[in-house]
């Protein structure tokens, strides 16, 4: 790193080398049997520039083809965009534990076993079922220096445990699944398949919903696919220097309800989204979007930070290796004190949705959604009573989140990236075909 830091310093007025190593095992299963059980490893090494004051990038995979990386990113440079930002000079990062050792030593037997046993759990509990599976495991090393004295160097580990499950009978598809992650290794396959076995539970009755405006309760699960995409987007500072988020011009101001409270948070341990710095060498840090219903902040990178006025906050992210830009790391939000029972009991009619599909084709910029709920349950006289079908939902999330009824007292993970409790609506459209 260090060699080919030197020598695009020759070419450049600044210069950054961005390293990042992974090994990762993956076992799948498929039609309720091993698929395969896959390893792989992988390196890329990233050089970005600023030469005559534009911004020149290059990538490689082959570590034959460094020695070509200066000369490539030189030649992009004439067309880069302006650089508006200075990289960051040598600094302090709060230690954030991402990395257990343990996961490197769990076995492909253990991992194989784990998978095994969610699928029989599911297929005992409910025959017929044909279930997909995966069990995985990996590290991430990350390497980051430049020519004004910043590094950065952190190792990551993750282990991830997933089922889902499908049962068709004639027209009907019933749609099930449960996933959890961490940086530790995981061995309770128990609690994965028990959640499963849970939704196959509250699933076995059919009901079905009027068309019209109904309560709804979003389960985490929900929340994540039905309300997070159009937050995400709200909330990128590139979005916001566009003027194409709805909130831009509303710092400071009450947008949704008192109850809502958003930040965004890779310095979580043990969080497969955490990291002890961005991919620009920022220091990660908690960033608060909403406090109290009231917008207190954007998420930002070096660039467009600088083009805001304002600093980054630790939200630089290469994805798939491209150049940097600005993306949440982890969404936190803040539980309530209401519980998930609680809020079933006061719906004389309305929904339960675990899974809506299809949420983000609206106009996901303005905030609406609208989708088919993949897996969902009526509610009727305080009770569930069964799973609905052939149902939509649709809102603006400014909307349903600027009147919350309820947020639940217990918050859970959801695909890594978001932690939520449930949240309850008290008015959203549902159309239902019977």
């Amino acid at each position: 790193m260090e060699d080919l830091l030197a020598q695009a310093v020759v070419a450049a007025e600044e210069a950054e080398v961005f390293t990042v190593s992974s090994e990762g095992t993956l076992v799948q299963f498929e039609a309720n049997r091993l698929k395969y059980l896959q390893t792989k490893q992988q390196t890329s090494v990233a050089l970005r520039l600023i030469r005559q004051g534009r911004v020149g990038y290059a990538t490689t995979t082959d570590i034959g083809e460094r020695r070509n990386l200066v000369s490539n990113a030189v030649e992009t440079a004439q067309f880069g965009m302006l650089a508006e930002f200075q990289l960051p000079a040598s600094g302090v990062y709060s230690p954030v534990a991402v990395f257990d050792a343990g996961v490197v030593s769990v076995a492909n037997e253990a991992m194989i076993q784990l998978g095994e046993e969610m699928v029989a759990s599911v297929t005992a509990y409910t025959p017929g079922i044909i279930c997909e599976a995966e069990v995985a495991k990996g590290t991430v090393s990350v390497s980051i220096r430049n020519s004004r004295g910043g590094q950065a160097d952190y190792r990551k580990s993750y282990f991830s445990l997933g089922i889902e499950g499908s049962l068709v009978n004639d027209t009907d598809m019933l749609f099930v699944g449960e996933s959890v992650s961490s940086c530790h290794p995981l061995s309770n396959s128990g609690a994965v398949a028990g959640a499963v076995l849970r939704q196959l539970e509250l699933a076995k009755d059919r009901a079905s919903v009027p068309s019209k405006s109904l309560p709804v309760v979003f389960t985490p699960g929900g929340v994540a696919s039905a309300l997070i995409e159009p937050l995400m987007a709200a909330f990128n500072g590139k979005t916001v220097l566009k003027g194409a988020s709805p909130i831009g011009n509303k710092l400071g101001q009450a947008v949704f309800d008192r109850k809502f409270r958003l930040r965004d948070d890779p310095t979580v341990g043990y969080r497969p989204s955490s990291r002890p710095c961005d991919d620009e060498g920022v220091p990660s840090q908690c960033t608060t979007l909403v406090e109290e219903g009231v917008v207190t902040g954007f998420i930002y990178d070096l660039q467009t930070a600088a083009m805001a006025h304002t600093h980054s906050t630790g939200n630089g992210s290469r994805n798939h290796g491209g150049l940097p830009l600005p993306a949440p790391s982890a969404f936190v939000i803040a539980p309530g004190d209401t519980d998930f029972t609680e809020m079933v009991q006061d719906i004389k009619e309305g929904l339960v949705v675990e899974q809506l599909m299809g949420a983000g084709q609206g106009n996901v910029l303005g905030g609406d959604f609208s989708g088919n709920v993949l897996l969902g349950y009526k509610v009727e006289n305080g009770k569930i009573v069964g799973r609905v079908k052939n149902t939509m939902v649709s809102g603006n999330i400014y909307q349903a989140l600027k009147q919350v009824a309820a947020i639940g007292r217990e918050a859970k993970w959801v695909d890594g990236f978001l932690q939520t409790p449930p949240i309850y609506c008290p008015g959203l459209s549902v159309a239902s075909k019977r």
